[in-house]
């Protein structure tokens, strides 16, 4: 099986490790000659995980129109931001009926369209019923390092869907189908948003318990909005729910964290995002997110609270006043 993959960042080279560790022929698409040529010569992707060795059977090529002609399964793991782009060039070039999954995770931010809608948008319908999603609590390097992993595949068409789901399955990377594309994709793009509630928090010296509470109110809006929008309520209980929103607020490995948590701690955003060699998906969602709400009439305090933080430059010691001083609510609402 030849196998292509579309970006790579830590995301895209993770999933790339796992297929080409179960013996694929993987190719990486980077746009950086000095990357693809450190992975083809060194079997390491300097610029993002530096110290670990990838498997030899993951190469990388520049060009993008190699990387997803003559393909068995083509995974597309771009920043959401640039996947409208990047659809175009290839849309002439991927082979029918081969499975075509996702691994980005946002909302665009001038159409407000899930990655799936960014999908059936720019590729034509028959392509339609090989889209697949994938998301849940991964963090890339443990998956170099096969650490043992679960996620979520998620596709409206159930043959898909299970050939995702056994093409991706190993001994350390196991895999649940679903039906619910919505649920995992808002799941997926909304805790982005809420780690960088939880990090500004732990950057501003409160404890677990302030933690905990952001992460289940965050569970409370993310889900609020995913039901609006047509999901599954009990998706945000599976791996691309609760499972990757307490990995992305708690772990120190998250780039939404970080930015949250250096945001408490007095830093300004844009020396943050300028330091930082990674996408952190959050700070575009967020205004998606803000903007999205408002334009379905959900109620997403944290979210609001982030937007004016990252885009009116709030103080982050005013935006957790805010949020303990709300109206008092019954559980659940």
């Amino acid at each position: 099986m030849k196998i292509g993959i579309i970006g790579a960042g830590s995301f895209g080279t993770a999933l790339g490790s796992i297929l080409a560790d179960k013996g694929y022929d993987v190719t990486l698409w980077t746009r950086s000659e000095d990357q693809a040529r450190s992975i083809n010569e060194k079997h390491m992707n300097t610029k993002h995980m530096p110290d670990l060795v990838l498997p030899e059977k993951l190469k990388a090529d520049t060009n993008l129109i190699h990387v997803v002609k003559d393909k068995d399964m083509i995974v597309s793991a771009p920043p959401s931001h640039a996947l409208s782009g990047i659809l175009k060039e290839i849309k002439d070039h991927i082979p029918p009926k081969v499975p075509i999954v996702s691994a980005s995770k946002g909302i665009e931010n001038e159409s407000l369209r899930l990655v799936s809608e960014i999908f059936e948008s720019e590729l034509p319908g028959q392509f339609h019923s090989q889209l697949s999603y994938l998301s849940g609590p991964s963090f890339a390097k443990e998956m170099v390092r096969r650490v043992p992993t679960i996620v979520s595949i998620a596709s409206k068409n159930e043959a898909t869907a299970k050939r995702v789901q056994e093409i991706f399955s190993f001994t350390y990377f196991r895999t649940y189908w679903t039906p619910d594309v919505v649920g995992v994709e808002v799941g997926g793009a909304l805790k982005n948003v809420i780690a960088i509630a939880a990090g500004v928090a732990d950057g501003l010296g409160f404890g677990q318990n302030t933690r905990a509470a952001l992460i289940t109110r965050g569970l409370n809006e993310i889900t609020r909005m995913g039901i609006k929008m047509g999901a599954d309520p009990m998706t945000f209980l599976g791996p691309s729910g609760m499972g990757d929103l307490v990995l992305t607020c708690c772990g120190e490995g998250s780039r939404n964290r970080t930015v949250g948590f250096r945001l408490g701690k007095g830093e300004k955003l844009k020396d943050i995002l300028a330091s930082m060699n990674e996408v952190a998906e959050g700070v575009k969602t967020t205004l998606s997110a803000k903007n999205l709400s408002d334009k379905l009439g959900v109620e997403m305090a944290i979210t609001q609270e982030v937007y004016r933080m990252l885009y009116e430059d709030k103080d982050p010691k005013e935006v957790v006043k805010a949020l303990m001083s709300r109206d008092l609510k019954r559980e659940g609402v």
